[in-house]
């Protein structure tokens, strides 16, 4: 082959004196140079190249862009999130070594370094385009199927039937905590509201229950606030575009009753549909909880126990056709044992113990009007019995039209259980104010705020009120309406421990009554809690799959 003349103002690359090559590359990346050096190489080490010893020091103008397979991974930082936590492994094995040959390819003659994409000249595997719009073959479709195999190998390391006993075990153990909160604080509510009533002498049903049920509205921004407060560290921007997504696409998988959501579906705004259902249940809560305080002054404290306290009997029979529960034994049971406790603990004394309502009010004690004070018995009775089927369809209507279908996960039942009891409040507040007017020009209740000492025995059970009732919503959440029903005639006997420890005026001796009662109660729950765990963990198996795709996107929630 001749040789090729030189002229007196250009060299070949393969001429640059060593330090001067160095020098060149110190201006610039590691990667440019490489790309630079890999310019001036046209094919094999014999084939010399004409170019200016100026434009052998310029980098090519796409030496800049990054490799394909790192635009996914930089999208997603950019958008602020995380690599998946495979990431790490994709390329495993597909660059061994590149280190050590970077390192020597320092060392060598740039004519002779291997190319940085690549280790053959002629393979494309890895080639990158120089423009967007010149596509090679696999180039598009080179990510996917190893994202395909990550998702498949994470789908087939996790056991179904292990993914649902740890969701059904998680599931029991948020449930577990908020029936504690729910229980101390009903005792709380109840105590003080008895008090109230019977030794304060402020009895004002329905403003009283209008203040309880308002108090609603300050589950969310509690709830709020303990998220923020977990994580501080993230930007309020971040943090509410989270949160805000969140209760959006949890509460279209309650309007639709779908974990999938269709592309249509999530273009759809659930806001109407939580305006009519708030309104339907909120109603419902409302004459239910208000046939209490109409009852308390005409039947006796032992009648509206028992009664009132049926509507677990009543929630099953509702949760039958409304969600599809399967009549079982062993639940009719145990609701079956659960009220004769209600009835041992009503009828099996004279004196009648507290009782509380879910609704605020408080019946019974020491200092309760005696069972010839009744005003009318009989009809307190039907009044109480309505308010009682109310309050097991109301329990039943809220987990049927404003709870996620099964398999949600439990951070996101909790927090729209919360949000979804704000929303109550705030229909309570903004609505329901008008039968106060009504009543009091008819004179049937006064209007009048409580002061001194009564306004702040008020607030104190408005609060315990307000916890317990988003505990409570959050319990009917994570489990079912008839546990969460039983699991409150536990409070019976709680306030009945709590009356033989409190000091006068409100202490109460603990009869043998309370105690069997109690201790029915008790078992009830156990046995209902048992075949409600049982049922969950079979449900959980049929949605196993959707349980996993769940717990990938809610791991932070």
């Amino acid at each position: 082959m001749p040789k090729t003349q030189h002229s007196p103002d250009s060299s070949p690359s393969t001429s640059l004196p060593r330090d001067e090559h160095k020098q060149s590359q110190g201006l610039l990346s590691a990667e440019q140079a490489q790309d630079g050096d890999t310019e001036t190489t046209g094919g094999s080490s014999s084939d010399l190249v004409h170019i200016s010893r100026e434009a052998s020091r310029q980098p090519s103008p796409f030496a800049s862009l990054p490799h394909p397979d790192e635009y996914g991974s930089r999208g997603r930082l950019a958008d602020g999130g995380q690599e998946d936590e495979d990431s790490d492994f994709d390329n495993w094995g597909d660059g061994s070594g590149e280190g050590a040959a970077d390192a020597e390819d320092d060392t060598m003659p740039s004519d002779l370094r291997t190319h940085t994409y690549g280790r053959s000249v002629g393979s494309h595997a890895h080639a990158e385009p120089l423009l967007p719009g010149d596509k090679q073959s696999g180039y598009e479709q080179q990510h996917s199927p190893s994202l395909h195999r990550r998702r498949s190998a994470r789908f087939h390391e996790r056991d179904p039937e292990q993914m649902a006993k740890d969701a059904t075990r998680k599931r029991y153990t948020y449930a577990a905590a908020f029936l504690g909160l729910s229980l101390v604080t009903f005792a709380i509510q109840t105590e003080t509201a008895v008090y109230i009533q019977h030794n304060l002498h402020w009895n004002k049903a329905y403003c009283m229950l209008y203040l309880t049920h308002g108090s609603w509205s300050l589950l969310w921004p509690a709830q709020l606030l303990i998220l923020r407060l977990q994580k501080w560290q993230q930007p309020w921007p971040a943090f509410w575009r989270r949160h805000a997504a969140l209760l959006r696409s949890t509460a279209q998988m309650v309007q639709h009753q779908q974990l999938n959501l269709s592309p249509s579906q999530q273009k759809q705004s659930p806001v109407p549909y939580f305006i009519r259902t708030t309104a339907f249940v909120t109603c419902a809560l409302t004459v239910a909880g208000g046939s209490w305080y109409v009852a308390v002054n005409l039947t006796t404290a032992s009648d509206l126990t028992a009664i009132y306290n049926c509507s677990a009997f009543f929630a099953y029979a509702f949760a039958v056709p409304m969600l599809g529960e399967k009549l079982r034994i062993s639940k009719v049971f145990a609701v079956a044992v659960a009220i004769v406790g209600v009835l041992v603990v009503a009828y099996g004394d004279k004196g009648t113990p507290k009782h509380g309502s879910k609704s605020g009010g408080g019946s019974g004690g020491a200092h309760a009007p005696e069972d010839h004070e009744a005003e009318n018995r009989a009809l307190g009775n039907i009044v109480i019995g309505i308010g009682s089927v109310l309050y097991g369809f109301y329990e039943v209507l809220y987990k049927r039209v404003a709870c996620p279908p099964e398999g949600c996960s439990p951070g996101r039942g909790m927090i729209l259980a919360n949000t979804f009891g704000s929303l109550i409040g705030c229909f309570t507040l903004l609505v329901l104010w008008v039968p106060l007017p009504i009543l009091h020009f008819l004179g049937w209740e006064t209007f009048e705020l409580p002061t001194g000492r009564t306004a702040w025995i008020l607030l104190v059970s408005v609060m315990a009120n307000a916890t317990f009732s988003g505990s409570f919503l959050v319990l009917i959440s994570l489990t079912s309406p008839v546990l969460s029903s039983v699991a409150a005639l536990l409070t019976i006997f709680l306030v009945a421990l709590c009356d033989q420890l409190l000091p006068p005026p409100l202490h109460t001796d603990l009869t043998g009554a309370a105690i069997a009662g109690g201790l029915l109660i008790i078992g009830a729950f156990l046995m209902l809690s048992w075949a409600t765990y049982r049922e969950m963990r079979e449900e959980k198996k049929k949605h196993a799959e959707e349980m996993i795709e769940e717990s990938e996107s809610d791991e932070e929630v």
